[in-house]
């Protein structure tokens, strides 16, 4: 019993003790002076409180310079291990309160809980840092402090570049192959040094394996050799030819639909073309001071020609296109004093005389259109209003064989006079076949 309770006296003398060289510590350094380093030896300080208790018992005092021993070799080799993960991820060695084991032998419950929470910092920093650089959280095995004393400075480095080796091997394969980060369980290498070649030797082959896999994938899928590239090509391709069908089939139907509508004598303008011309007020405005002048009977038809700029047109009845023409150019609200086109067409039952008047005082135009005769196609001549009508009434005589009564000198301008027929009519046929 005396034994015991020397013992729990020598325990309380050690845990004030050492309060009371860490608050002597604390205060040294917010006083600025340099404290000791703890990492450079610390297992030597635990063995000299181990050793300045007298000795109780002989047992007993055995048994607790070996389990301080142990203990501050555990410490050291965390310690270790913490510096030189530190080290391999790049960080700035930060200073870690690690928890010191006591001077004296009072290695209990206190130990192991202020272990505990060291090894649960350690992971909970880990996972902070991960989460910062935007890594996918990876299952690292955090090493438990072994408890021989041969933590030397040296393995833990081979450890930590080992590991970084490895890391930047499997990320410089996942950028090869064109994959996403995923999640890889290094495997930490052996402690003795034998292990390590072995690892560092297994490390290069998978490497070199895998940039071989990465080559010959790349060459398959150029050389269109691969088996998945190809089923994933032949999915696409009949996806590809499904909606091409599927479109052709829907075009189909809306032509169909167009046309039987057409056929039904239905007229509706599809919903398409249901917004008004931007030139529509023009055509409104022509026809609207034509007919107040002119009367409602001088014009045919009118419209917006939508396969020509959307040109107002105005139809003209055979006997008034010389009237609307001459009314178009001297009439002040309208004033078209440029003839910019003049041409003849066509249509087996008809003909059609196309003339394209232009406006420099409004910076407006119109087209004006009659529809004549097709076996005595005979129309007045613009000439005598517009001196630009000469020459492509004379053409359009040339070509569709069009009369222009008033026109100063009608004649051929690109063919003979003695060629034979007029090459714009659709029943045309040469003369002389070889030609």
């Amino acid at each position: 019993m005396s034994g015991e309770k020397d013992l729990e006296q020598l325990k309380k003398e050690a845990v004030a003790k050492a309060k009371a060289a860490a608050a002597a510590k604390r205060q040294a350094k917010a006083a600025g002076t340099s404290a000791p380093k703890q990492d450079e030896n610390p297992v030597e300080p635990v063995k000299a409180e181990a050793a300045t208790p007298p000795a109780v018992e002989a047992d007993s005092a055995s048994d607790t310079d070996d389990l301080a021993k142990k203990k501050a070799a555990a410490v050291a080799k965390a310690k270790a291990a913490a510096a030189a993960k530190r080290k391999a991820m790049g960080e700035a060695p930060a200073e870690e309160s690690v928890a010191e084991p006591a001077p004296a032998a009072d290695a209990g419950d206190d130990l192991a809980k202020k272990k505990a929470a060291a090894v649960a910092k350690a992971k909970a920093a880990a996972a902070a840092k991960r989460k910062a650089m935007g890594e996918a959280p990876a299952e690292e095995s955090v090493a438990e402090p072994a408890p021989a004393a041969d933590a030397d400075d040296d393995l833990a480095k081979k450890k930590a570049a080992a590991v970084a080796k490895a890391k930047a091997a499997a990320a410089a394969k996942r950028k090869a192959m064109g994959e996403a980060p995923a999640e890889e369980s290094v495997a930490e290498p052996a402690s003795a040094t034998d292990a390590d070649d072995d690892l560092a030797k297994k490390k290069a082959a998978a490497v070199a394996k895998a940039k071989a896999a990465a080559a010959a994938k790349a060459k398959a899928k150029a050389a269109g050799a691969g088996t998945d590239a190809a089923s994933d090509g032949d999915d696409e391709k009949a996806k590809a030819i499904a909606a091409a069908k599927a479109k052709a089939k829907a075009a189909a139907a809306a032509k169909a639909k167009a046309a039987a509508g057409v056929k039904a004598g239905d007229t509706s303008i599809p919903e398409t073309e249901t917004k008004p011309s931007a030139n529509q007020p023009f055509l409104d405005k022509y026809r609207k001071v034509i007919e107040e002048n002119l009367g409602a009977d001088v014009l045919e038809d009118s419209y917006i020609n939508k396969l020509s700029k959307d040109v107002p047109t105005l139809v003209a009845k055979r006997g008034t296109y010389f009237k609307v023409a001459q009314f178009l150019k001297y009439n002040e609200l309208l004033g078209f004093d440029y003839l910019s086109e003049l041409h003849g067409s066509d249509f087996e039952t008809h003909m059609e005389v196309y003339v394209h008047l232009y406006s420099y005082k409004n910076h407006q135009s119109v087209a004006l259109k009659v529809k004549i005769d097709r076996d005595e196609p005979t129309i007045e001549s613009l000439h005598p209003l517009w001196a630009g009508a000469e020459w492509p009434e004379c053409e359009a005589y040339d070509l569709l064989g069009i009369k222009f009564t008033g026109h100063p000198d009608l004649r051929r301008i690109m063919l003979g006079e003695d060629w034979v027929g007029h090459p714009l009519r659709k029943d045309y046929e040469p003369y002389d076949v070889e030609v």
